[in-house]
């Protein structure tokens, strides 16, 4: 096990939103914009902004990684961008305040439902409800996942009878 994967989830944090050099076995360098550490292969997500709205994605295997040099800080404006990257497309059709407003109303009225639910992820965007099922923004029935297909369905469910009644 090599140095970069005895490190813990809060050091990879670290990491994240950060332009790196990371060098790896067999010579190889790569650079780019850290998106993410997966915490159980501590495998590298790469992020680089090309031409003409496309972007290059790549993955560093954590079992690879020899050495990760920090670059440079995303400002604010980048570190939106790389949050909005994996975003599903419902969701630009919201300015940020109306995701904030619908994730806020939502939460507001499963909790009058006696429905436990926190808010997680880094800004608090992901709705989770009962430990067992989140819901990503734009927050209706077709941004909710959990394993159990019971507990999926029934919120499902809850969800679009809240947005019809706003309708």
């Amino acid at each position: 096990m090599n140095d970069w994967q005895k490190k813990s989830p809060l050091d990879w944090e670290t990491y994240v939103n950060k332009r790196v050099k990371v060098a790896a076995e067999e010579k190889n360098e790569y650079e780019g914009w850290v998106l993410t550490v997966d915490p159980i292969s501590a495998s590298i997500v790469l992020v680089n902004f090309l031409e003409n709205n496309r972007v290059s994605v790549f993955v560093v295997l954590g079992h690879a990684v020899q050495e990760v040099d920090i670059l440079q800080e995303a400002d604010d404006e980048l570190k939106a961008r790389l949050s909005r990257l994996f975003e599903p497309k419902e969701s630009e059709a919201y300015s940020p305040e109306e995701l904030d407003k619908r994730k806020n109303d939502l939460k507001s009225w499963l909790e009058t439902n006696h429905i436990p639910v926190t808010e997680q992820g880094e800004s608090g965007r992901r709705l989770c409800v009962a430990g067992v099922l989140s819901i990503d923004p734009p927050y209706g029935p077709e941004q909710c996942s959990s394993s159990n297909e019971i507990i999926l369905s029934r919120v499902q469910g809850l969800v679009q009878s809240y947005l019809d009644k706003q309708q």
